[in-house]
């Protein structure tokens, strides 16, 4: 319903407050595009040199943001795996931890790309729920119900898309106890890591020893450059299980090298961008977050959950329809696009997801024509 009623806007020629931005690059940020572009000019990239890990140097840029943004000291470049992006990193430990038929247990809400990949790589996904009291909670009942003989590993992702929870520290160490208990691996999602909301930072996955552990990212979210398609793996836990998981992986990576030259050489220069970049991103998330309370403050139809860090803000509204036909409604009634809750499988209805990164003007009256609606329903 929520496609046909975005093909009827954009034929009529609506103009539509689109809430659901996730496309940074249409965001409204400001790049330092000479030096991006002169970073993918380099004279190396005409000499092909296949690593299946990828370049040193770029690897090596990795480690950096790792000892500089989160505090790794003495970063092994040799534990990073670059891939062309978060999708493929998953492909790539998919196919290491399973056989067809073995089972990833996984969050529930949270992005509905795992179960696309499980499907290519012959992955059962189980899911696990996060739920909600007064902050996102790992249900770890739940989590012990839901292995079998059959599962490989657990993933979580910090902070969740679009919870916007992280993992906490009690919650982490519960988490590597029952890894070791099971002999399960943890696959971490940080694309997000560098947004978090509150004053205090929180840790990566990139150094968790206890277990065998897989953190993935990229320059996507880091540096707000999806087209530029890199991102990587990190291998880290007790040294023989990363030593025989990094030669697995640099197979699978050696049968690819999916990694183009010209991206390798400019990734220092990405990562640099990351320091304008998410200083723009944040102070337009705080901003929109301000805004999104102010109108919320006294709207009983209306209520924001707890985030700590991302893109996305959830809204909790009264169910007196479905999230697709209420986000069907406010489309065609109120020119407003929001993502229904379904859309990151929300337990029930009831859950509305927002974009923070949504430019500020739009993003006020779009806010006020949802709240405008609710109040009359």
């Amino acid at each position: 319903m929520l496609t046909q009623a975005l093909a009827e806007a954009a034929a009529s020629g609506t103009h539509v407050l689109d809430l659901t931005v996730s496309n940074p690059t249409r965001a409204g940020l400001n790049y330092e595009e000479r030096r991006i572009l002169q970073a993918l000019a380099a004279p190396q990239v005409m000499d092909y040199d296949p690593q299946p890990k990828g370049l040193f140097g770029a690897r090596a840029a990795v480690a950096s943001y790792y000892e500089l943004q989160h505090g790794i000291r003495a970063f092994d470049p040799e534990r990073l795996i670059l891939t062309t992006s978060t999708s493929e990193g998953y492909s790539f430990i998919f196919r290491l931890l399973c056989n067809p038929g073995d089972e990833l247990l996984v969050p529930k809400p949270s992005y509905p790309l795992f179960e696309f990949l499980a499907d290519l790589q012959d992955v059962i996904l189980a899911p696990y729920p996060l739920i909600y009291d007064h902050g996102w909670q790992i249900d770890f009942p739940s989590l012990s119900q839901a292995v079998t003989n059959r599962t490989r590993g657990v993933v979580v992702v910090h902070p969740n898309n679009p919870t916007g929870s992280f993992v906490q520290e009690d919650e982490w160490k519960s988490l590597n106890r029952f890894c070791e208990e099971h002999q399960l691996a943890i696959i971490a999602d940080e694309v997000f890591l560098d947004y978090g909301h509150g004053k205090s930072s929180h840790r990566s996955f990139a150094n968790n020893e206890d277990v065998l552990t897989f953190t993935l990212s990229g320059v996507s979210k880091i540096s707000a450059l999806p087209q530029m398609k890199v991102a990587w793996i990190v291998t880290s836990g007790p040294e023989q299980q990363v030593e025989a998981a990094l030669l697995r992986l640099e197979m699978i990576a050696d049968t690819f090298l999916s990694m183009s030259a010209p991206v390798q050489w400019a990734l220092p220069e990405m990562l640099a961008q990351r320091v304008s970049i998410q200083k723009q991103l944040l102070e337009r998330i705080f901003a929109n977050l301000a805004e999104l309370d102010r109108q919320l403050a006294g709207h009983r139809a209306c209520e924001r959950l707890t985030v700590e860090g991302g893109w996305y803000a959830v809204l909790r509204v009264p169910v007196t329809q479905t999230d697709e036909e209420l986000t069907v409604d406010l489309l065609r009634q109120k020119s407003v696009l929001l993502h229904p809750g379904h859309f990151y499988d929300f337990p029930g209805d009831g859950y509305l997801v927002v974009s923070l990164i949504t430019p500020r003007t739009e993003f006020s009256e779009g806010v006020g024509r949802l709240l405008e609606s609710l109040s009359v329903r």
